[in-house]
């Protein structure tokens, strides 16, 4: 038995514990927010917080979670500043790597709450985008840094 906090409700799951902690998310606690891109860690779409820290969920073994507070998109408030941002710099295209890009700029704005360009592409270079929407993305979040008031222009 595998416990956790998720969201900020205590979780107990009785599964292997090294399934992937995306499926235990999706499959298991219907939370399908988090989505399944590359299966290698490399894409981003699967990016949830764990302690904090973004994390690649489709490479997380549930036995690393043990003990440890786990959060998902559905866990950010829709008024935190980075989601306020993404719809007033309407960020989304095809939307479907979009919550793993807001889990990573809401753990970027948690270390560095007013973070530079290069923090910024430093901290979001493992979230892929399709779409191509990074010059949004980084406007995003220099306006959620600038309290909602527009940011730098990229």
């Amino acid at each position: 038995m595998i416990t956790f906090t998720l969201n900020g409700t205590k979780q107990s799951v009785e599964l292997s514990p090294d399934t992937p902690l995306l499926w235990v998310l999706r499959d298991h606690l219907h939370l399908t927010g988090t989505k399944f891109g590359c299966g290698e860690g490399l894409c981003g779409a699967c990016t949830v917080h764990i302690d904090g820290r973004a994390e690649r969920s489709c490479i997380t073994p549930l036995s690393d979670v043990q003990g440890k507070k786990v959060t998902t998109i559905e866990g950010i408030a829709e008024d935190h500043p980075v989601k306020k941002a993404w719809l007033a710099e309407e960020v989304s295209q095809c939307g479907y790597c979009q919550p793993g890009q807001i889990m990573g700029a809401v753990a970027l704005m948690q270390q560095k709450p007013h973070p530079t360009d290069a923090d910024i592409d430093a901290a979001m270079s493992g979230n892929l985008c399709r779409c191509g929407t990074y010059g949004r993305i980084r406007r995003a979040i220099h306006t959620a840094a600038a309290g909602g008031k527009g940011g730098k222009q990229s």
